[in-house]
């Protein structure tokens, strides 16, 4: 069910120390929230793959694995889907969810999609939500991923549109800045992170020199998260852009509650807090 690679090529050693520590078991602590969170668009981009019964799937960046039993699913009854990804804590929840509900369509693997040597043409699909915005040089990480990929072979994923564009992520920073003892230095727009692939001119450009072929980029619009304003302060205050900050500054957390609260209840609907979000669901081909 589940495979380790040791000894892999530290080609991401950043992101990889990033997500064995605390964002790794902070995002699978917080699984059932961000997995109700990004479940909508993450369906989107599965939808627009169309992965199909029998088909084998790379799920990259596959986390505590909701997507990748999503793809079992689509690909069953004989299927096979991997989910690949560098974080121990959130592989260590996928390979438990994986084991219970499709042990023989699912196998779970920890290595680096940007190095990992993939059995080549053999995978019909590569998936990804959210996971593909953190290689250090993505090109190389999309060719290698694109080696995995039979000739005709398809690629689908969302990412995030800019930061600015995505208020659930920046409304609860910006309820804390003042509260803040300074405000973030804004990050690199093309450093590995959430928003590197904000530029879908960007992103076009990257699967071209990857070898990939088709490539349609569509933005899409939607309001995002569905739990209790409790759970949703909870998140906002581990996960984004002010839970890295508060992960630095624990000390901050209590100050800055109230003020996230209240952003939230604003918030709040009949089916839950939903804020807005704004993305590109890609999708791409391995020309034959």
């Amino acid at each position: 069910m589940s495979d380790t690679e040791p000894g892999a090529p530290a080609a991401n050693a950043d992101q990889v120390a990033y997500w064995n520590t605390s964002a790794g078991e902070t995002w699978a602590a917080l699984q059932e929230n961000l997995d109700r969170q990004l479940e909508p668009l993450g369906r989107l981009a599965m939808d627009a793959l169309g992965p199909r019964p029998g088909e084998h799937v790379v799920d990259i960046g596959c986390g505590c694995g909701q997507t990748t039993l999503e793809l079992a699913a689509r690909v069953a009854p004989d299927g096979l889907v991997f989910g690949v990804d560098v974080s121990a804590p959130m592989l260590a929840v996928a390979s438990e969810r994986a084991g219970r509900r499709a042990p023989s369509l699912v196998r779970i693997l920890q290595a680096d999609a940007q190095t990992h040597r993939f059995e080549r043409g053999r995978s019909d699909c590569g998936f990804s939500r959210f996971g593909v915005m953190f290689f250090a040089d993505p090109a190389a990480a999309f060719s290698n991923i694109r080696s995995a990929l039979r000739p005709g072979g398809r690629l689908g994923f969302v990412c995030w549109r800019a930061m600015a564009l995505n208020p659930f992520m920046t409304a609860p920073l910006e309820a804390a800045i003042a509260l803040l003892p300074c405000a973030p230095a804004p990050a690199a727009p093309e450093a590995p992170g959430p928003f590197a692939f904000a530029d879908s001119d960007r992103v076009r450009a990257i699967l071209a020199r990857a070898g990939f072929g088709g490539v349609n980029i569509t933005p899409h619009d939607e309001a995002i998260g569905g739990g209790t304003v409790d759970q949703a302060v909870n998140t906002a205050l581990r996960i984004g852009p002010l839970g890295a900050i508060l992960r630095e500054r624990p000390e901050l957390s209590v100050a800055v509650e109230e003020a996230v609260r209240e952003v939230m209840t604003r918030h709040l609907t009949d089916r839950g807090v939903f804020l807005p979000s704004a993305s590109w669901i890609v999708t791409a081909h391995n020309p034959a």
